[in-house]
């Protein structure tokens, strides 16, 4: 393997040998400079060269990829007898999000190529995915474990691949898949006769073994910062007692908010924008649930996205957050990696979480594709024993902030109950989070206390 971890200069897509079908996809899409992963990874790949790419999440490398990968089907046309259901090309991807939004961006950017591209994953859709191979898949995206599934029962073989992706490969080792990658890899035709791609926010020791196994020669191409978190994404730190939490997430994006009345400049809250798009992550449901109460008690209309909601369920709600209906989600670290979705400007880390790059990912929602962003933090008593891991791996320490007695008062926050159930779709959204009674017992001085209800004044 050669690595590479100059600093690219930016370099216009208008360089490449595309085919005219790609040039027109990417010229619709908006791209015009590469990224650095980008501009060290494509004159790779279109040269047919297998490559192990590792950079920061949000920097463009599943356009990378996919512009490769098409790029190389269409130079390499199929072989005569290949039948409809044999993809040319198999992208795995360790989560049903990922993998619907590489299935998005391969739609986009080869709208005017002759591939078919369809997508397979868990939870949803079973027969309707399966009924894809009858009609013919070039590119096959998909989750390992449904693939397996399909595989298996002899829906599809992989004896046609002419080019495999792992994305997120290191997230692949963090969920048990590898076995069942390692599974599909020795299905297909050998590592010199397929092109071969690995993108990974780390390339660990393990990862690299993975590539040198079953990839051909592979180039290791690094892109590196100073910084393992990006450079426009502004940090800051609350510390605050756990019961405290809710009051100071509301008080917060109340007085950075211009559209409620109680509004102080967004810089007396460590933070360079107003909320416009917001991400709240918690360690647990239960959290969720009861954050999502107080913040919706509050008029800010929010919905929760965790392991449980329903894949059809969970589709909408991130749909209408990507639209721009939904201000506010609160997501537990299912949501932390593979979802690209543009311009959030805000992440809190309303629970610290308790590994070190986890802290990373979640901010790594916003500031994403050369944009800024803020990522605001709570430091509790529960989880403040995370932040030294943290700073130590992010290489500095983040600033912190002092909470204002303003931000806790006049905070209008709900009894919460063990069995409220939060809102995901719209229509369920004002419900209060413990029943239609739940957002009239209110106080002026309210704060929150995790699962126990409201804490009245004395008067």
């Amino acid at each position: 393997m050669n690595e590479s971890t100059d600093n690219i200069r930016e370099i216009p897509f208008s360089n490449f040998d595309l085919p005219d079908v790609l040039r027109r996809g990417v010229a619709e899409t908006g791209f015009t400079a590469c990224t650095p992963i980008q501009a060290a990874t494509l004159p790779l790949m279109l040269a047919g060269k297998d490559v192990a790419g590792q950079a920061q999440t949000g920097t463009g490398k599943t356009a990378a990829f996919l512009l490769a990968t098409m790029n190389h089907l269409i130079r390499a046309p199929a072989h005569p007898k290949r039948r409809l259901n044999q993809p040319r090309a198999v992208i795995l991807a360790p989560t049903r999000e990922l993998a619907i939004q590489i299935h998005k961006d391969a739609v986009s950017l080869g709208k005017y190529a002759d591939l078919r591209v369809g997508v397979v994953y868990g939870g949803a859709g079973y027969e309707s995915q399966r009924a894809l191979f009858e009609i013919g898949v070039d590119i096959l995206i998909g989750t390992p474990g449904r693939i397996i599934d399909y595989f298996k029962q002899n829906v599809f073989d992989l004896k046609a691949v002419q080019a495999v992706v792992l994305d997120e490969a290191d997230r692949m080792f963090d969920l048990g898949f590898i076995k069942d990658i390692r599974y599909l890899l020795r299905q297909m035709p050998s590592p010199d006769k397929r092109l071969g791609l690995l993108f990974s926010a780390t390339l660990s020791f393990r990862v690299t073994e993975l590539a040198y196994e079953h990839m051909n020669n592979p180039q290791l191409v690094k892109i590196e910062s100073d910084r393992v978190t990006a450079d426009n994404v502004s940090q800051i730190v609350y510390h605050t007692a756990s019961n405290e939490k809710a009051a100071a997430l509301i008080g917060l994006l109340k007085h950075m908010d211009p559209t409620h009345k109680d509004v102080l400049v967004s810089r007396e809250a460590g933070c360079r924008e107003r909320p416009t798009r917001t991400i709240v992550f918690v360690n647990t449901k239960r959290a969720a649930d009861q954050v999502w109460g107080a913040l919706e008690a509050n008029g800010f209309e929010t919905a929760v996205l965790s392991g449980d909601v329903p894949q059809a369920k969970r589709m909408a709600l991130l749909a209408r957050f990507q639209a721009g209906e939904l201000p506010v989600l609160v997501a537990t670290d299912v949501a932390a990696r593979g979802l690209h979705i543009p311009a959030v400007s805000h992440v809190f880390n309303f629970d610290l979480p308790q590994d070190a790059e986890d802290y990373v990912h979640r901010i790594g929602r916003t500031a994403r594709a050369g944009a800024s962003g803020d990522a605001i933090s709570f430091a509790c008593e529960e989880y403040a024993f995370s932040l030294p891991d943290i700073e130590k791996y992010i290489g500095h320490k983040i600033p912190v902030g002092r909470i204002d007695d303003d931000w806790l008062n006049a905070v209008l926050v709900p009894a919460v109950r063990h069995d409220s159930r939060p809102a995901n779709l719209k229509g369920d959204a004002r419900r209060g989070a413990g029943g239609s009674g739940a957002t009239k017992r209110r106080s002026s001085g309210a704060r929150p206390t995790h699962g126990k209800g409201v804490r009245r004044n004395a008067s």
